[in-house]
């Protein structure tokens, strides 16, 4: 048993990547480490892709968990560039989930879907036995441009500056303070604080905002592993250093307390809405204005040079490998069931 969420890179190189079907040539970009998505060439269009998850929490009211499921699922295909349009999605919920719960969840979920131009094609809704939250189906994601258009999350180059949106740790501080405000140990005007940063999750607006404000050579969500891990995949992928400047990153209300109570790095953890961005640097400051213009904080906060990895306030940084957000998680809900104190 390995540990909770992705599998690590070398299991995926030694069992998934040898075996990836057919090799067709309309392929034009299939699986790769540190890149959100896959592109496929339909009659000289690019039709990007992604496939990821659904996680619906109860404990956010099931509108509300509908709306962040499917933001969830939008920000791989929104960091390329190419603005998400359809979705395939499969549901397989727990048979304790009611009807009109499943009505509520659908009304936010699809809700959600129409404010960001995104049509559901098909899919497949059941109940089966066996089945628990939160993790109840899949979704697989479309959008159709121009290939011209794509920005992948390797093409940084020396000379870029470095932006972020929302800053670190947002989606866990969201979650954490909304699903166990009680184990977290914090004041009420400090869980409310922070439960105002599930709000900070949606991605799709953020991405398309900062891609027509100017130049942006690539793009990439912090997902696992947080802003370290993906700034990381970013050099890495396009063999070049970066060097950040955290002070001139900023963290959101709430953010530092939540990560301070259960005792994780915020810049390690999970933020499904941060948005990492390599922008020209004529065109930095224009991406910025396009973010704080949609009250998202954002700032430049480095530079991409010669050279490799991931270097904050000078000091080379390491991938965080497991998000510590996942043994997190299963303390505070351990304690939520009276079964360990979460500390």
């Amino acid at each position: 048993m390995g540990d909770l969420g992705k599998i690590d890179r070398e299991l995926f190189d030694s069992v998934i990547y040898p075996e990836l079907g057919a090799d067709r040539e309309d392929v034009t970009l299939g699986p790769t480490h540190g890149i959100d998505f896959g592109v496929i060439d339909v009659g000289g269009e690019a039709l990007v892709t992604a496939t990821d998850p659904l996680s619906v929490l109860p404990d956010l009211g099931f509108e509300r968990a509908g709306r962040f499921a499917l933001d969830v699922v939008l920000a791989d295909v929104a960091v390329s560039g190419v603005p998400p349009s359809h979705l395939s999605v499969t549901f397989t919920l727990p048979p304790e989930m009611t009807d009109d719960e499943l009505a509520a969840m659908w009304h936010g979920f699809a809700g959600r879907a129409a404010e960001v131009g995104v049509s559901v094609v098909t899919g497949h809704t059941a109940r089966y036995s066996g089945v628990d939250y939160s993790w109840v189906g899949g979704a697989t994601v479309l959008g159709v441009g121009s290939h011209d258009d794509i920005v992948r999350p390797d093409g940084a180059r020396p000379g870029d500056r470095l932006v972020v949106g929302t800053g670190p740790g947002a989606e866990v501080a969201g979650l954490f303070a909304t699903l166990f405000p009680e184990q977290l140990g914090l004041s009420p005007d400090q869980t409310a604080t922070a439960q105002e940063r599930l709000a900070d999750t949606a991605l799709v607006e953020d991405a398309m905002a900062a891609t027509n404000a100017g130049t942006v050579t690539a793009m990439h969500d912090a997902t696992e592993g947080g802003i370290t891990g993906a700034f990381i995949e970013m050099a890495d992928g396009a063999s070049a250093r970066f060097d950040v400047d955290s002070e001139a990153v900023s963290v959101a209300d709430g953010v530092e307390a939540v990560c301070d109570a259960v005792d994780i790095d915020p810049w390690h953890v999970s933020s499904c809405g941060t948005l990492l961005a390599a922008v020209d640097p004529a065109d930095a400051d224009d991406v910025v204005a396009s973010l704080q213009a949609r009250g998202t904080p954002a700032a430049v906060v480095g530079e991409v040079t010669d050279g490799t990895g991931l270097y904050v306030d000078g000091t080379r940084q390491s991938h965080p490998g497991a998000d510590p957000s996942w043994e997190a998680f299963a303390r505070l809900q351990a304690a939520a069931d009276g079964t360990v104190d979460q500390q």
